[in-house]
Parts: structure tokens; C-alpha cells; sequence
């Protein structure tokens, strides 16, 4: 007998392999459900999440996590920003899913949350920061809309401080990487290295963002609408590739990138050219470093990878710039001119 299942959610991912898997989720942002529909495990693990939910009693901060993954702010998050957030919201709702709203207010209720923050920081203060951010983004969220009277959660530092703003790709890294690494993933290196742009927009970067002079794109994680002009080594690079697929960046069977499968190719070439200690995302950075090299401006380095001005000199703040086409077309020829020797252009 079919069962129609209210709210079940049901996402197909495609894989590595090029194949097809149906994940199914008890609502938007509910659980994970094993299985398939039908199947034992499948119902009783719906019935129990389900029977959760109804039984989440209002005025607990579990209404609001609930609250919040039905909003469309969540909705409109990446899909690997919303899978990141779901398992924060996850350890959240563990430990305080009964913590009652209006405790919100209690002064004691700041000193309970970093407390907890800090416990979680003995595994991973990296973690421990994460959880805490989506708690305290969570609850500025709702406070915005009236559901909770205060948010305690703000402003709290970070146990956490990351040095790979330090970590940037040298000649020599380049040059290991370009004689090692198959044609595909070098046009990846470059993409990245003359874009200054995050994994996931650049492997969803289609050829229609191209006009053959610049690269224009909206970035996932913030919105921001960047124009980049595209440099003579990129340039040359992408006028050499035949089009195989919708996207710019494919696999070496010409299909579009899964994330997973990128960075599992990503480490291959990276241990086949004797690169270790650096990642993908470091070219980001290493694209801020190589255009200050070049005597850029920060306002210029910063249109170019849509950092604000703070981040382009300490890659820690999040307040953004407006930007202009004339300083990323004048930051762009000054690298050219630094990296190639070939002069301004008239």
C-alpha cells in the first residue's frame, strides 16, 4: 500500500562517479532518514522525527532552531553552507533544545553559553567556534523577528585563530603542480590563482559568465557581484580549452564537478606533484598576496576577489566595499606587467 508521507523531503545528489543517490530528509532541514521509503527502517525513523517535532514544546529554543530551518534565510544558503549548518544545529538542539526562551534575558545565560562553547573547544576550538557562530546567528535571526527578546550570543571572540592566511602557494608550489597535475585541474589552478574565487563558485562557473575579456559572477557565500578582467596566462588558458559542458571547470569525462569528487582529485594531484601543507582554498589567498606583489592597491585587490578592505589586509573582517570595473581592469595589468614583463598596455 503507498503512504503519502507529509513533509518528506527528497534530495538526489549526483556522485563522483557520475551516478545518482536519492537522500530523503523528514522535512526541509529535518533529519536524515535511512533507507528508502517502505523500507522498516525508513518509517519508524520518520515516525520518530516526526513525533519529535510535534512534541518540541513552544517557547524553547528548539522552536526557534525550528523556526529558523523552515525560514528563507536558511533556504537560500548553499546547499553545503545548509548541510554544515544542520549538523551545528544538530549539537545545539542536544544540549539545549528544553533551554527555556525567556532565560534568554537571565545575564547568567551569556556565561552558560561560553562555557559550553569553551568545553567544546578541548576537541576542536575550530568546531567549538562554529557551533557558537550559528547559535548566536541563529538567535540574532530571531530576534529580528520578534521570537526571542534578546540574543546573548553576541560579539563572543574566537578560541580560534587560524594561520592559513600565512599558507599561499610559492613559484616553486606552482611550478610542481603544473608539470604534474593533468590539463583539467591545471586550468582549476589558474581559474583560482588570477580570480582569487571560493571552490564552489568557480566549479560552478559556466562559460556564459565568460565574454572572452572578463569573468562575471556572483558569489555563493556572500552575493557579492564581481567583475574580473581575465589575465594573459588565464586568458590563454581558457581560449585553449574546447567546450565541453555547461561548466568551465569538468572532469575528465566532461562532466560537472561534484565537490567531494573535485577535492578527492584535487589531493591526487597535489600528492602526485609533491605539494603538501596547501590547499585549494589557499590560492584565494594567494591571489591577494601576488596581487599586492604587484603593487595593487587594496581597494584594486579587493574588487578583484570581493574581500572587504580589512580582509584583503588581515582576511578577518566582513564588512564589503563597493567596487569598480576600472580598479580590477588597472589590477589586473598590473600583474600582468609584474608576472609577464610585458608592459602596461596603451
Amino acid at each position: 500500500m503507498h503512504v503519502r508521507l507529509k513533509g518528506l523531503n527528497t534530495v538526489k545528489s549526483k556522485l563522483a562517479d557520475g551516478t545518482y543517490r536519492t537522500y530523503y530528509y523528514a522535512w526541509k532541514g529535518g533529519p536524515r532518514l535511512p533507507g528508502a521509503p517502505g523500507d522498516p527502517e525508513f518509517m519508524a525513523a520518520y515516525q520518530k522525527a516526526i513525533d519529535a517535532k510535534l512534541d518540541t514544546p513552544s517557547g524553547t529554543l528548539a522552536a526557534v532552531l525550528n523556526a529558523y530551518r523552515t525560514s528563507r534565510r536558511f533556504e537560500e544558503l548553499a546547499s553545503r553552507t545548509k548541510r554544515d549548518y544542520e549538523k551545528h544545529l544538530r549539537r545545539i538542539e542536544a544540549e539545549y533544545g528544553t533551554f527555556p526562551i525567556a532565560a534568554l534575558t537571565d545575564r547568567r545565560t551569556r556565561g552558560e553559553f561560553l562555557t559550553w562553547r569553551d568545553a567544546l573547544a578541548t576537541k576542536s576550538r575550530r568546531q567549538a567556534d562554529y557551533t557558537y557562530s550559528v547559535l548566536a546567528l541563529v538567535l540574532s535571526w530571531a530576534q529580528d523577528r520578534g521570537l526571542v527578546p534578546s540574543n546573548p550570543c553576541e560579539r563572543p571572540g574566537r578560541t580560534y585563530r587560524s594561520r592559513r592566511v600565512e599558507s599561499v602557494w610559492k613559484q616553486e608550489d606552482e611550478a610542481r603542480f603544473m608539470q604534474a597535475a593533468p590539463p583539467h585541474l591545471r586550468l582549476a589552478f589558474l581559474l583560482a590563482l588570477w580570480t582569487g574565487q571560493r571552490q564552489g563558485d568557480l566549479l560552478r562557473l559556466t562559460w556564459s559568465a565568460f565574454d572572452g575579456e572578463c569573468i562575471r559572477l556572483k558569489q555563493s557565500k556572500t552575493g557579492v557581484r564581481v567583475t574580473i578582467p581575465v589575465g594573459k596566462p588565464l586568458l590563454e588558458a581558457l581560449n585553449g580549452t574546447e567546450k565541453t559542458a555547461v561548466t568551465i571547470l569538468t572532469t575528465v569525462r566532461n562532466t560537472a564537478w561534484t565537490e567531494s569528487g573535485f577535492r578527492a582529485s584535487w589531493r591526487t594531484a597535489c600528492k602526485a606533484a609533491g605539494v603538501e601543507g596547501l590547499t585549494f582554498h589557499d590560492l584565494r589567498g594567494t591571489a591577494v598576496t601576488r596581487l599586492a606583489l604587484a603593487r595593487c592597491t587594496t581597494p584594486e585587490i579587493a574588487t578583484i576577489t570581493g574581500h572587504s578592505l580589512k580582509q584583503v589586509e588581515t582576511i578577518l573582517d566582513a564588512h564589503y566595499l563597493s567596487r569598480d570595473a576600472k580598479l580590477a581592469l588597472s589590477a589586473i595589468r598590473k600583474r600582468e606587467a609584474h608576472e609577464t614583463g610585458t608592459g602596461f598596455p596603451k
